[in-house]
């Protein structure tokens, strides 16, 4: 018979995560502080908890999926939180992105009230997260990875076990730090051309029908083109990402001008729009950033 599942946090991308269990054929219990949130997976079949005590008790394997390290804290050591509810043999999974420095502590914890632990971050925003192709960054103990594993291949298309508690989250922030570049570097190349009297649609279309183009160029094509950068993956999101890479110990060349064009971009109010609005706060800059 399937684990019972508990799933904490109903963002953006944890409401399309969880419906992929509910497809799975699995129990699955959730709990979110705005509850209304939960209405729409009750539809389709969800248990609504009403705390997470509640939660965990009904639960085998329980994911939280939340925006920062604070959030997931309070869920974890909070007054009725995951730490002090009955924990033993519970496998708790952390898909929030959060620093190696919070998963290796989240990790010992657990094993100090007879829980297990993993870290699984994904690669990936709303639209793999629908279509369940996510790829899933676990690390862990290995046969905490394996016992997982059924619920991973509903939730993504590939699922690599990376190492001890930290790995995935460094693996998170390398591969997110690529992705700021890579967004930032195409709307520098769309500005420096919208300058130059090249329209942005016959640029977009040189960058996206030639080597340089990828999954993620095409994707972000129709919001520069529309102007409309309702959030698939919020500039907030990339912003924290990259001050975590940046404690980590990340210091190359262009590092710390993306760091902060991404924080300036933040403070300009442009945090709850997708990363890709990283262009609306080069485009009202003289193209440089404070070193």
């Amino acid at each position: 018979m399937p684990e019972k599942t508990g799933w904490i946090g109903l963002g953006n991308m944890g409401i399309p995560m969880a419906k992929n269990l509910l497809k799975g054929g699995y129990t699955v219990n959730v709990y979110n502080r705005t509850a209304s949130k939960a209405d729409k997976l009750i539809e389709e079949g969800a248990i609504f908890s009403e705390n997470i005590p509640l939660l965990c008790d009904e639960s085998d394997i329980i994911f939280t999926m939340l925006s920062d390290d604070q959030a997931v804290k309070g869920i974890y050591l909070g007054e009725g939180g995951l730490l002090n509810c009955k924990a033993s043999g519970k496998l708790f999974i952390n898909m929030s992105t959060v620093s190696p420095k919070t998963s290796d502590e989240l990790s010992e914890m657990s094993k100090a009230v007879g829980a297990r632990f993993l870290e699984a971050p994904v690669s990936g925003s709303v639209k793999p997260a629908e279509e369940g192709t996510l790829i899933i960054l676990a690390a862990g103990e290995e046969e905490d990875f394996r016992r997982a594993q059924p619920l991973f291949e509903q939730l993504g298309k590939t699922a690599l076990f990376l190492g001890g508690a930290g790995a995935g989250a460094n693996a998170k922030l390398a591969i997110n730090y690529f992705l700021a570049l890579t967004l930032q570097g195409l709307a520098e190349t769309v500005l420096f051309a919208k300058k130059n009297d090249i329209k942005p649609a016959d640029m977009l279309r040189i960058i996206n029908e030639g080597a340089c183009g990828s999954a993620i160029t095409r994707l972000k094509t129709p919001s520069i083109l529309s102007g409309d950068f309702s959030a698939a993956f919020a500039l907030k999101h990339m912003a924290k990402d990259i001050r975590l890479a940046r404690e980590q110990g990340i210091d190359y060349p262009l590092s710390a001008p993306l760091a902060d064009a991404y924080k300036q971009a933040l403070e300009k109010g442009l945090g709850e729009e997708d990363v890709m609005a990283i262009i609306k706060y080069l485009e009202n800059t003289d193209g440089t950033t404070a070193q």
